[in-house]
């Protein structure tokens, strides 16, 4: 793993959807046996550039349709001819709509296939509640031989991508499509079942995935005027997680905030809580969404709606420290 911090966190000027296009263009290319199997939501992924992919690469792409279950069985049973299938489409679709494929064609029968569900939690923002996955990751979390990616930033979306290639398993990867904070310098790498500390600390660990990532750069700074000293760890390997860390983070500064994109219930505040409960029990609060359903609006109404915000984060954060 080789790790490169931006300086500055701006808003990256490339969607995350134009780098998995690009990316995936790249791969397929060097490599006949990837292919982009999608189910009729490929201008989404793909940046618009469909028709381009298909001319370029006319036996690489499939495009199966809106019938979700038939696309991981299509991309199961490819990968039992060598193939390398990364599959697309909205979140919800893959992790509800096409869930028992997924474990019985995908994970029971050993299949090598990438999962790439998009527009996770507040990020499916106008497309509402019935869009919105706030349980995808509780949905597969369980499911033997699956790992769990949400790539922070497009350099990171763009390693894990080339990794992939040559790993062999199932991996469900939570992707953003449009313009995130960058946090990595290109050219940085990352390791699968690791974290990556943003930011040292020693009165609190705030460990956090996706887009809230972000928000807990800006709660740190705001805990920081507090003088508070927070740790902010990107753990955007949610399975396996980074157990060592948490440890000796937790060991360090006593209290933990998870804050995740996602329902309380089953994501990364359940799985930190299930190492530290077990490993070295501490103050753990957690910010994400509180059971209940999406709805329409931009992505900063419903952040704050939701309580996905640096401000929930650094309360949190506060009551934990008292709470040591």
């Amino acid at each position: 793993m080789h790790i490169e911090l931006c300086e500055t966190n701006e808003i990256e000027n490339k969607t995350m959807a134009s780098v998995y296009y690009e990316t995936m263009m790249s791969l397929m290319e060097k490599n006949a046996s990837i292919m982009d199997i999608e189910a009729d939501l490929g201008a989404c992924i793909l940046a618009g550039n469909v028709k381009k992919m298909q001319e370029t690469y006319p036996s690489q792409f499939v495009n199966c349709g809106i019938q979700e279950a038939n696309m991981v069985g299509v991309a199961c049973g490819l990968s039992a001819t060598g193939k390398i299938p990364y599959i697309h489409t909205f979140a919800p679709f893959l992790s509800r709509r096409a869930n028992d494929q997924i474990f019985i064609s995908g994970c029971y029968a050993g299949a090598n296939v990438r999962l790439i569900g998009s527009d996770p939690g507040v990020t499916a923002s106008y497309n509402g509640g019935t869009h919105m996955p706030f349980e995808d990751i509780a949905a597969l979390h369980a499911f033997p031989g699956l790992t769990i990616l949400e790539p922070s930033d497009s350099t990171m979306l763009a390693d894990l991508l080339r990794q992939l290639e040559n790993k062999v398993g199932m991996f469900y990867v939570r992707v953003v499509r449009k313009n995130m904070v960058k946090l990595y310098e290109e050219g940085s790498s990352f390791e699968i079942g690791s974290g990556v500390i943003l930011r040292k600390g020693g009165d609190v660990t705030i460990v956090a995935s996706g887009i809230m990532v972000e928000e807990g750069l800006k709660a740190a700074q705001l805990l920081s005027e507090q003088g508070i000293s927070a740790e902010l760890v990107d753990m955007f390997s949610i399975k396996p997680i980074d157990k060592e860390l948490l440890i000796a983070s937790a060991k360090k500064t006593g209290a933990v905030v998870t804050a995740e994109n996602h329902n309380i219930i089953g994501g990364l505040g359940s799985a930190v809580a299930e190492v530290l409960s077990c490993e070295y029990p501490v103050v753990i609060e957690r910010v994400g969404v509180d059971g209940v359903f999406g709805e329409v609006g931009p992505v900063e109404f419903l952040k704050n709606k939701f309580h996905l915000t640096a401000e929930d984060i650094a309360r949190k954060a506060v009551l934990a420290i008292s709470k040591k």
